[in-house]
């Protein structure tokens, strides 16, 4: 494993880490706290070391199955959890300091840990970004040694940007993959400037750039890659990053003829984001033991040739950039 620093945190955190959305089995199944404990241990045994959650990852049993683990073991596991989702509807006037505080001392309760090593808003409208108090709270809440540091998590550049203006946001958790580029641009760069750590986040795609769905795939009704295409619950850019599925399916078949002896492009693409130094660190996701030892396998790979990478941005540019570039 190799690890790099998260910003402001002065964390050393594995390069590969993981994402917990789906940590208790596929989407749409019941949650299952032995395929969840397997698969945390087998991630933190192969070096990883940032497990991200969320209070709203399976209503909660998600930050339950990581505190299990994590105080099963002895290795310094850093744990990042999420707050505000609950908040029912999300908007802004539903972001009250009270309100979260609540939903951090909850988390605690969940996790039984001490404190928790990153708190992130969890993608809140962007009117939030511009209300000082909020952002105020978590220096509270570090004070009462509730929390040690905080982040967000982004739906947009521009959230990002005006995120990091407040001096006590250490992290940024966006999407960032082959298929979403823009990030690599101006927010690298002011991020790079704030010493801000930047977490890749949906960076197969929602599984699209594995390769292995086609036209025929059939997701289950509850899965978000089923009923959230165009946005239904949340934002669409959160499933498949917001790009058109048949249209994606072209530029990946693309990918496969780049790399026609690849059976599976997800230790590739994830090595693509680990190209740029800025990231701090890329969290996939994992409902099976076999899926956490897939994208560690990225780190078995040569590293990619400047060529290939180029060729692999040549179909970014070609098949998706003038489809989602300026959404997001």
């Amino acid at each position: 494993m190799n690890y790099r620093k998260l910003g402001k945190t002065n964390f050393e955190i594995s390069e590969i880490a993981l994402g917990t959305w789906q940590v208790g089995g596929k989407w749409g199944s019941p949650f299952n706290d032995k395929t969840a404990d397997e698969l945390l241990n087998t991630a933190i045994d192969k070096g990883i070391n940032f497990i991200d959650t969320a209070d709203v990852y399976e209503n909660g049993l998600s930050e339950t199955a990581v505190g299990r683990v994590i105080r099963s073991r002895s290795e310094r596991i850093y744990v990042a959890t999420k707050c505000g989702r609950h908040i029912n509807p999300h908007v802004n006037e539903g972001y009250q300091p009270q309100v979260l505080q609540k939903y951090v001392e909850d988390s605690l309760k969940r996790l039984k840990l001490e404190t928790i090593d990153l708190i992130q808003l969890h993608c809140p409208p962007t009117e939030v970004y511009y209300r000082p108090e909020i952002f105020e709270l978590f220096d509270k809440l570090k004070q009462e040694g509730k929390i040690q540091n905080l982040g967000v998590s982004v739906e947009k550049v521009e959230e990002g940007l005006k995120a990091i203006e407040f001096p006590n946001v250490t992290s940024v958790q966006i999407i960032f993959n082959l298929f979403r580029q823009r990030p690599s641009e101006l927010f690298f760069k002011e991020a790079q400037k704030k010493n801000i750590g930047i977490i890749a986040r949906v960076p197969l795609a929602s599984g699209l750039l594995t390769g292995k769905f086609s036209s025929k795939t059939i997701f289950d009704s509850q899965d978000h890659r089923f009923f959230n295409r165009e946005g239904a619950a949340f934002d669409k850019g959160e499933t498949f990053s917001g790009i058109n599925y048949e249209l994606g399916l072209i530029a990946v078949n693309k990918l496969k003829e780049l790399f026609p002896e690849v059976q599976n492009l997800a230790p590739l693409a994830l090595q693509w984001i680990l190209s740029f130094n800025e990231v701090s660190c890329i969290i996939p996701g994992a409902s099976t033991e076999s899926h956490v030892l897939s994208n560690l396998s990225t780190l078995d790979l040569p590293l990619l040739t400047p060529e290939k990478i180029a060729a692999m941005n040549a179909i970014y540019e070609q098949y998706i950039k003038k489809e989602v570039q300026q959404l997001w």
